[in-house]
């Protein structure tokens, strides 16, 4: 087949590959169908192995000895994720006999264990066609990809692979994030500001490219504004990146170039930013590749890197070191009294409240954080439905009274988990 279809013996012919990430298989899918078969279906057919160990491949087709070993069958095809509730049926293994720029082409797809990934191999009469063909094809699949505008957290695997997880941004409406105003201000202009007028700053030679640190105490809900943020600038390609996750920053990188518009949130950063004396081989590994990504970018690239951290002191001495890659710090500070008022208010809501004096309950909260205020009505919700379960939940001073006890007789690790700032 492989020989009737380039009108010549395949082993004269030289082999072109290019590799892929596992999570690439759309890509690659979408590539083949854009560049290989535009106006219709991939056809394909599969090749199958004797062995099991055995991958099939056009070098190991050329030659009548191992060529024996492998007979034509049907396709493989993988449904892949592709969102958090959407799917694409790609083809994972098989050949396609086709036309690029009117020359025979011959491609294989295979997925490889070792490293995990995609194995593209291209043959045609000339190796410039064989290898403009696969080019083009990896081209078109990141300008088609069905990733982009996408919300993903990514991790690697044991395999020198990377996983996709797909997610859906938090609906947090404007009044749920309880800030000061100049935080407020400070954050949405240096993050959805320059989202929403890149072009026109590109066109004066301005960069879009831009690096932002939130910091403060635990529990001031900086991720929470991340994530409000993230859902601020409709359009761009989210990835998401904590705990085992941060390895993957270079990766990380690569995909927010190709998906760009991007944001790139990498949260409690300063597991891996410890000072440098006291690093770790690994974290210092990471740290610096992260520094590296943010420093390494085009200025022309439009990819928002945030972080978020409850010990600035620990990142500072690294990020001193390599000026340039954080354009902001931006304190999310622990709520004033406004803020606190607030918060009551917005985890009252679903429940009836009758508070004889709210400044009361203010300053009783004054140096806690807002988890520490969420915690504390919740529990009240739940001293209210103790005190009278057959009837609608209402929170009164004596539900709040004794939530307020429980969290200062839990103990001290308790109240800091929480961020809250009652003295023992």
């Amino acid at each position: 087949m492989i020989r009737r279809h380039l009108g010549q013996d395949l082993l004269r012919l030289p082999v072109v590959t290019q590799r892929y990430q596992s999570y690439e298989l759309v890509n690659v899918h979408n590539g083949l169908q854009s560049v290989l078969a535009p106006d219709g279906t991939l056809d394909a057919f599969g090749v199958i192995g004797l062995a099991h160990h055995e991958s099939p491949s056009l070098v190991r087709l050329s030659h009548p000895s191992s060529d024996r070993r492998f007979f034509a069958g049907p396709p493989e095809f993988v449904d892949e994720d592709v969102g958090p509730s959407s799917r694409l049926t790609c083809l994972a293994g098989g050949m396609l006999l086709a036309k690029y720029r009117g020359e025979p082409l011959v491609v294989l797809v295979r997925l490889s264990e070792y490293p995990a990934g995609v194995v593209l191999e291209s043959v045609a009469r000339s190796r410039e066609i064989a290898q403009d063909a696969l080019r083009e094809i990896g081209l078109a699949g990141w300008r088609q990809s069905p990733l982009r505008e996408k919300v993903m957290s990514m991790a690697g695997d044991c395999y020198r692979g990377f996983s996709l997880k797909f997610h859906e941004l938090p609906k947090i409406a404007p009044h749920e994030l309880i800030l000061p105003e100049v935080v407020r201000s400070r954050l949405e202009r240096h993050t959805v500001f320059f989202a929403r007028n890149a072009e026109r700053l590109r066109a004066i030679g301005r960069h879009t490219k831009r690096g932002i640190l939130l910091h403060g105490p635990p529990g001031t809900g900086k991720s929470l504004s991340a994530m409000y943020l993230a859902a601020q600038m409709p359009g761009r390609t989210v990835l998401l990146l904590t705990g085992g996750g941060m390895g993957a920053i270079e990766e990380a990188g690569r995909m927010a170039r190709l998906l760009q518009p991007a944001t790139i949130i990498l949260e409690d950063v300063d597991l891996v930013g410890t000072e440098r004396q006291s690093q770790s081989v690994g974290a210092n590994a990471v740290l610096f590749e992260l520094l590296n990504q943010m420093d390494g970018l085009s200025s022309d690239y439009d990819v928002l890197f945030v972080l978020t951290t409850n010990r600035p002191d620990v990142l500072e001495p690294a990020l001193a070191a390599r000026p340039g890659r954080i354009d902001q710090a931006i304190q999310i500070p622990l709520p004033d009294d406004a803020c606190r008022a607030r918060l009551i208010d917005l985890y009252s809501r679903g429940m009836t409240v009758e508070l004889t004096d709210i400044k009361k309950w203010v300053a009783e909260t004054e140096g806690s954080s807002a988890a520490f205020i969420k915690e504390l009505m919740r529990r009240a919700a739940v001293y209210a439905i103790e005190r009278a379960p057959s009837q609608d939940v209402l929170v009164t001073d004596v539900d709040v009274e004794l939530a307020l006890n429980e969290l200062q007789l839990a103990g001290a690790m308790t109240r800091t988990l929480l961020g809250g700032a009652v003295a023992d």
